[in-house]
């Protein structure tokens, strides 16, 4: 049973997420919160799988909620709700580490997928908000040029979606090993996690902002 956590402080939003996540069979809201400030202390208490965060709070907004969470929960999959209406708050929850974004407009199915992808690590990004994100992105000339050949492959299935497990299995090697390899191909291209890493694979075309 997956666990989830909520912040938005529109309450017909949230009534709106907890109905359609409660009405699925493997997952479950845990917990809810209209103010950033709560967040930190509803994850220590609940221990959700997967937190979904609006951008736009009283007290303290997505971006400042998601800087205080990283340091205490690194691996914790946190999918932004936006409506795309600010470029510079979308920036700003990449660079604090949110794991995807995700259109408030969005359909109820695509909304629990998205929850189960999270939560097998998979990054979750709206093709309209990849597009945008990687229009405003700086352009190295060959981000790559370090990779090796093996980890080129595995940018490539990350850029598709697909967990460490997933790749393992793709590739016929073990979960562990392809583990080292996301962190060393992480640190050469420069970035802080999977969800910047599948928008350089789209960027430069190794593979297609559709399979994202």
């Amino acid at each position: 049973m997956l666990k989830i956590l909520i912040a938005d402080d529109h309450q017909i939003v949230r009534r709106g997420l907890r109905m359609t996540i409660d009405a699925e069979k493997d997952m479950k809201v845990v917990g809810e919160s209209a103010d950033g400030a709560e967040v930190l202390a509803l994850i220590q208490k609940h221990v959700p799988n997967v937190v979904l965060l609006d951008l736009q709070m009283p007290k303290q907004d997505g971006v400042s909620t998601l800087k205080q969470i990283r340091p205490a929960f690194p691996n914790l999959p946190i999918l932004v709700l936006t409506s795309f209406t600010d470029d510079a708050h979308i920036f700003a929850a990449l660079r604090a580490g949110a794991s995807g974004f995700l259109l408030k407009e969005m359909g109820g199915d695509e909304l629990v997928e998205a929850i189960r992808g999270a939560a097998k690590g998979r990054p979750q990004l709206h093709p309209d908000i990849a597009r945008k994100l990687m229009a405003h992105a700086p352009m190295p000339e060959d981000p790559f040029e370090s990779l090796t050949a093996r980890e080129r492959d595995i940018l490539k299935l990350i850029g598709r979606g697909m967990s460490n497990k997933e790749i393992a299995l793709a590739l016929t090697l073990t979960e562990l090993t392809v583990k080292g390899y996301v962190s060393d191909l992480l640190a050469k291209l420069g970035v802080n996690d999977r969800t910047q890493a599948a928008l350089l694979a789209v960027r430069y075309g190794l593979v297609n902002v559709e399979e994202l």
